[in-house]
């Protein structure tokens, strides 16, 4: 059985998220202070606690998403010994990308944390606040199709594209507002369902330029190794384990298509990978693995229960 480690991305987060790991396991409760160091911040006390408000800033969201992951990984290894180095492959959803480069050993807890404080920074620099918007695109008619032909019709008064492929039936544009509005109501024409999303920047579009150019910058300081199991690329839907390449990809991801249902066709496909396992907060990618590969086995590690049962199952080859 061929395992692949998935990683959530922005939207995921709750407050009280990682709050069951941490009283359970001090093994959990060390990523969290790492984080905070690293930091200078008491973001485990706002994931606990909130405000909600807080919490679903991108600068403290995408760092704190990161946070569960990577306590999740070293409650698997340090409590029931399964290392997540037993997966065929690892990937994450837009910033869950860096949370699997981490927990793969390609980059530090430390760093990880820093870049991704820094990524929601940058982020929400690029664009003022309004001038951008982002939608998804839902429905059984709705496929890639169908959200570049609303996305085409955008680009006429503005930047329109499609941010997010999800699965086929869920698709995220983004781009100006004045553009984002425009294709919503080509997208409806079509026979989709058009629901503009509470963000604070029209993530993965070219207005994201200025962040990744600041990633570029930060990028190419940060120290990445070759990880110990290959990352399938939100930008190739591909794995890779070429430091330099993934160096790359991750700037190019700023302001790229996050390939989600095509990486997740591949690794259920050429990949071989019947088990598909979300780790960190949410099941969000657990929904959407059901979707694009209904014969593979998709299951959410969220509680200490959840980690407990799949270490089991792992090391008894179930």
């Amino acid at each position: 059985m061929t395992l692949a480690l998935l990683f959530p991305g922005q939207g995921s987060q709750s407050v009280g998220m990682g709050a069951a790991l941490a009283d359970a396991f001090a093994s959990a409760r060390e990523v969290f202070a790492e984080v905070d160091d690293a930091l200078n911040q008491k973001l485990f006390d706002l994931m606990r606690e909130g405000p909600e408000d807080q919490l679903t800033l991108t600068e403290n969201a995408q760092p704190a998403l990161m946070a569960v992951s990577a306590a999740a990984a070293r409650v698997l290894k340090v409590e029931f010994g399964v290392d997540v180095t037993k997966a065929g492959f690892v990937a994450g959803h837009s910033l869950g990308e860096y949370s699997a480069l981490a927990a793969v050993g390609a980059i530090s807890l430390s760093d990880t944390a820093r870049l991704l404080k820094l990524r929601g920074q940058a982020m929400q620099r690029a664009v003022p606040v309004g001038k951008g918007a982002m939608a998804s695109l839902i429905g059984p008619k709705t496929d890639l199709a169908l959200a570049e032909a609303a996305a085409a019709a955008g680009s006429e008064v503005g930047v329109c594209v499609v941010a997010n492929d999800n699965n086929n039936g869920n698709v995220v544009i983004s781009g100006d507002k004045a553009a984002v509005d425009r294709a919503i109501e080509k997208a409806k024409e079509l026979g989709a369902r058009a629901i503009p999303l509470n963000v604070s920047a029209p993530f993965h579009c070219p207005l994201m330029q200025p962040a990744a150019d600041e990633m570029a910058d930060a990028l190419a300081e940060a120290k990445i190794v070759a990880p110990l199991v290959a990352v399938v690329a939100n930008v190739t839907a591909r794995p890779e384990t070429d430091p330099e390449v993934l160096r790359r990809l991750l700037v190019e991801q700023v302001t790229g298509r996050v390939r989600w249902r095509e990486s997740m066709e591949w690794m259920a496909g050429e990949g071989g990978v019947t088990r598909f396992a979300e780790i960190g907060s949410g099941k969000v990618l657990t929904g959407m693995a059901k979707r694009i590969a209904p014969d593979a086995e998709s299951l959410a590690l969220n509680t200490p229960e959840d980690l407990e049962a799949f270490a089991k199952a792992v090391t008894s080859g179930e």
